[in-house]
C-alpha cells in the first residue's frame, strides 16, 4: 500500500493511461481525484476504484484556468491537501490542425515511395494548421498542465505537505513525429516540468515527466492501422504498450521509491527511444 493514506488527483483519468493510473493508485491505498472531459468516463472510473468511497469524479476542461481554480478549491474543502498531481490529459487532434490533410498525404507520398516513384507529394503538416487548432491543442496539453500544476503546488505548499507532480509527455517530443502542435506543447511541457522540478525541490516537491510510446489508448485508434503497425515495428520489444504499463511508471514517481528522483524525463517506450 505504498499510497496509502495520501490524496491524488489525475486528469484524463476517463479512459486509457489516466484510467489504469487511478486504479492503481486507488488500489495503493489512494483517496483519487478523477478528473476528465467526460462526467459520465470519471463517474466510471470511480465506480470502479478500491478507495471509491473515499473518491469522487468530476468534469473540468484543464484548459480553463477558471475551471481549474474551482477544482482544487473543493479538493482543498475535501481533503485539506494533495499529495500527487498527474497531469495526464492531452489531445493529439482537434479540428483545424491539418491532421486528417496530413495523413492524406503522407498516405499517397508513401505509396509513391513503395513503387519506386520519386514522390511528388510533401507532408507539409503546418500548411493546413490553423491558429484555432494550434491554440487549442496548446491550451490543453500546455496551459492545462500549467494551471493544474500551480493549482496543486498552491496548495502543497498551504498544507505543508511534500508532493509529487508527473507531467504525461510524448515520445513525440523527444523524436518530433507527429502533429506539429502536438510535439511542441508536448516538449513545452518538458520544459515546464525541469524548470519546476528545480524550483520546488527545496520544498520537497518532486517534479517528472513520462515521455509514453504508443500505447493502446483511445487517441492511438485516431491513426491509421497501417501506421499502428509501422509504429509496432520500430518498437525493439516489438508491440505496443498498455496503458497499465505507464501507469505503473506513474506509481513508481508518487511513491516514497522514488525519493531521489526529481527533474527527470522517463520514456516508457518499449525501447523505441534510449535516452
Amino acid at each position: 500500500m505504498r499510497l496509502e493514506g495520501k490524496v491524488a488527483l489525475v486528469t484524463g483519468a476517463g479512459s486509457g493511461m489516466g484510467r489504469a493510473t487511478a486504479a492503481l493508485f486507488a488500489a495503493e491505498g489512494a483517496s483519487v481525484v478523477v478528473v476528465d472531459i467526460d462526467e459520465a468516463a470519471a463517474q466510471r472510473t470511480v465506480a470502479e476504484l478500491a478507495t471509491r468511497e473515499k473518491s469522487f469524479a468530476r468534469a473540468c476542461d484543464i484548459g480553463d484556468s477558471a475551471a481549474v481554480a474551482r477544482l482544487f478549491a473543493e479538493v482543498e474543502a475535501r481533503y485539506g491537501c494533495l499529495d500527487v498531481l498527474v497531469n495526464n490529459a492531452g489531445v493529439g487532434q482537434v479540428p483545424g490542425d491539418g491532421f486528417d490533410q496530413y495523413q492524406q498525404r503522407l498516405a499517397r507520398r508513401s505509396e509513391q515511395l513503395a513503387a519506386g516513384v520519386e514522390p511528388d507529394v510533401f507532408t507539409d503538416m503546418i500548411v493546413d494548421l490553423t491558429d484555432a487548432g494550434w491554440q487549442r491543442i496548446v491550451d490543453i496539453n500546455l496551459g492545462g498542465t500549467f494551471y493544474c500544476s500551480r493549482a496543486a503546488v498552491r496548495l502543497m505548499i498551504a498544507s505543508g505537505r511534500r508532493g509529487s507532480i508527473i507531467n504525461i509527455a510524448s515520445l513525440s517530443a523527444l523524436s518530433g513525429e507527429g502533429p506539429a502542435a502536438y510535439c511542441a506543447s508536448k516538449a513545452a511541457v518538458i520544459g515546464l516540468g525541469k524548470c519546476l522540478a528545480r524550483d520546488l525541490g527545496p520544498r520537497g516537491i518532486r517534479v517528472n515527466t513520462i515521455c509514453p510510446g504508443p500505447t493502446r489508448t483511445p487517441m492511438m485508434q485516431s491513426i491509421s492501422r497501417e501506421w499502428q503497425q509501422a509504429l509496432e515495428r520500430a518498437i525493439p520489444l516489438g508491440r505496443l504498450l498498455e496503458p497499465e504499463e505507464i501507469a505503473r511508471t506513474c506509481l513508481f514517481l508518487a511513491s516514497d521509491e522514488a525519493s531521489a528522483f526529481t527533474g527527470q524525463t522517463l520514456a516508457a517506450a518499449g525501447g523505441m527511444m534510449m535516452l
